[in-house]
């Protein structure tokens, strides 16, 4: 069995490790939306992100800008299961209290142990 030790991390999570987009309303003020509940996003000529739920957001970024969001949230998933796959991943997580971090993420195994 492996045992893998992950350095404490220090300061604010990156973009990429948050599981929304930041868009922006007409008024300017950013937010965050999730990109698993977006169920279409269409130009009336504003662009509007409607939600499974059937709440809609009118938004500054044009339709292809949001699917760009979109395909880099996704992207960024895929880089993240690589990553654990190779047990090359270190999850962002608050130090414990005798100063090692705890994970809830396991690394798959190598391929050799597989």
């Amino acid at each position: 069995m492996r045992t893998v030790t992950f350095p404490p991390v220090v300061g604010p999570i990156e973009q990429e490790d948050r599981p929304v987009i930041s868009v922006t309303r007409l008024n300017g003020e950013r937010f965050a939306l999730n990109p698993d509940l977006i169920e279409r996003v269409e130009a009336h000529p504003d662009t509007v992100a409607f939600l499974v739920d059937g709440t809609k957001y009118v938004v500054k970024e044009t339709v292809d800008e949001v699917l760009a969001e979109i395909r880099e949230f996704r992207a960024s998933i895929l880089a993240v299961s690589y990553e654990m796959d190779r047990g090359e991943y270190r999850a962002a997580t608050p130090a414990t209290d005798a100063g090692t971090t705890a994970s809830s993420v396991v690394p798959f195994p190598s391929r050799e142990e597989r």
